[in-house]
């Protein structure tokens, strides 16, 4: 299975276009979280129906994961906390979003909400726990906005700004690889990295950059090898072993 990840395209629309134009490349694409920008000019609800068209366009073409961040949170769920409830307009359309799982022969995609309580938190916890009895041998892969924390994945150059609660999960159980976003400098800053090891965990995180085209990575799940593209240049690594 090869794959696109991008994340924190903050309705830049240059960077939508191209990530359209590229995604019948990929047998999946996956945006991982704030879709939306907050400090934007445009009201929400225009910014949710531009985005809703072309998650339309993107999953026309291949498959499309797409978590919330925190900048997506419009409603609130059944549980009374703050959450992306637009995306299940995204759903209807083929999109996996939050709380989803995608399922092949071989790979195994948990789609994780953005938890803005303690309530939401405990449906993740579930989420894991039960995706874990069903993955069976394939390659797990989770899709979670926030990188974990004390990584330099989620290392802004001045600090970590990464969820403490994630890396206890990934110590739990273990998934091959999850796939973040949320800190835009990482792989930019100093002592910052796009990839990062925890135990036998690959995370990722493309960062965010100016421009038409977004900071992005591209992944073969099956092989488990990754490459870097941005403004700073290529990188690549294999995930299947040391690194």
């Amino acid at each position: 299975m090869r794959a696109l990840l991008v994340s924190d395209l903050h309705y830049t629309l240059k960077q939508l276009d191209w990530v359209t134009a590229a995604a019948s490349r990929y047998d999946l694409v996956v945006l991982a979280g704030d879709h939306l920008d907050i400090a934007s000019g445009v009201e929400p609800d225009a910014q949710i129906a531009v985005v809703l068209e072309y998650l339309d366009r993107i999953a026309k073409q291949t498959t499309v994961v797409a978590c919330s961040g925190n900048h997506d949170l419009d409603a609130r769920n059944d549980l009374g906390e703050r959450s992306a409830e637009w995306l299940s307009a995204a759903r209807k359309l083929g999109v996996l979003t939050d709380g989803t799982s995608l399922v092949t022969d071989d790979a195994f995609i948990t789609v994780c909400p953005w938890w803005d309580g303690p309530r939401t938190r405990e449906r993740v916890d579930t989420q894991f726990e039960s995706d874990a009895e069903a993955v069976g041998e394939r390659t797990w892969v989770w899709v979670y906005h926030a990188p974990p924390d004390a990584s330099p994945t989620s290392w802004t150059g001045k600090r970590h700004y990464g969820d403490e609660d994630l890396p206890k999960w990934i110590a739990r159980y273990g998934p091959t690889a999850v796939l973040c976003g949320h800190v835009h400098e990482s792989p930019f800053a100093q002592d910052g990295n796009w990839v990062d090891r925890i135990g036998s965990t690959a995370v990722f995180n493309a960062g965010r950059q100016r421009g038409p085209i977004p900071a992005h990575i591209e992944l073969d799940i099956g092989t488990r090898h990754a490459s870097w593209f941005s403004l700073a240049g290529a990188e690549e690594i294999s995930f299947g072993g040391a690194y």
